[in-house]
């Protein structure tokens, strides 16, 4: 599926970031792409996320980053984000990075924290949904969960791949330069594919 970007211009996009912090400067570069589009962004993360700092940057510098960006404050509490499915604040929702922790808890209907209750308030209303996962453990122990979400209505997928088959042989990531592509598909209901990539 070709598109472009202008096909964004005016969309109101959650963006969700969780603690795959390897994948962060992926996501802010895709979220910079998609703000550049005209859309507006509700930035959203992971208590984890939003907190750590890790080998790969400060949680101070990831989180004053995409505050500039998107032009807003992030939400972190349940509370804040509870308000997205009844108010109809979003049209679409993305998770990127997406851990394999939380693909477990979306798989399970587990919502104890800002991303997995701002999907699930989401998600009432029927709108779409979007997955950009990271994770050592996609044909391991995540992939059950993977194949479940396949299968769910609303949820869509970033293409992804194996990203260091001889050391890492059951890590995948999604593909972050398609995420304006699948954003776009999933609008239109529907899955980008290939889906592997």
């Amino acid at each position: 599926m070709e598109i472009k970007l202008d096909s964004l211009r005016g969309v109101r996009v959650g963006w969700a970031l969780t603690g795959s912090f390897c994948t962060l400067e992926d996501a802010i570069a895709q979220m910079e792409i998609i703000a550049a589009a005209g859309t507006e962004i509700l930035p959203i993360m992971s208590p984890y996320c939003f907190s750590e700092s890790t080998r790969f940057g400060t949680a101070e510098d990831f989180n004053s980053r995409v505050e500039a960006v998107c032009n807003k404050e992030i939400l972190t509490t349940v509370a804040e984000v509870e308000p997205i499915g009844p108010q109809g604040l979003l049209d679409i929702l993305i998770v990127a990075p997406c851990t394999s922790n939380t693909l477990a808890k979306i798989a399970h209907g587990i919502t104890d924290n800002s991303v997995t209750m701002a999907l699930k308030s989401h998600l009432r209303g029927g709108k779409p949904a979007v997955l950009a996962f990271a994770t050592n453990d996609a044909l391991g122990g995540a992939a059950q969960n993977i194949g479940t979400l396949l299968a769910r209505k609303n949820i869509y997928f970033v293409p992804f791949r194996q990203d260091d088959p001889r050391n890492k042989p059951r890590s995948c990531i999604a593909d972050f330069t398609l995420i304006p592509t699948a954003l776009a598909a999933a609008l239109a209901g529907e899955q980008v594919q290939p889906l592997l990539v």
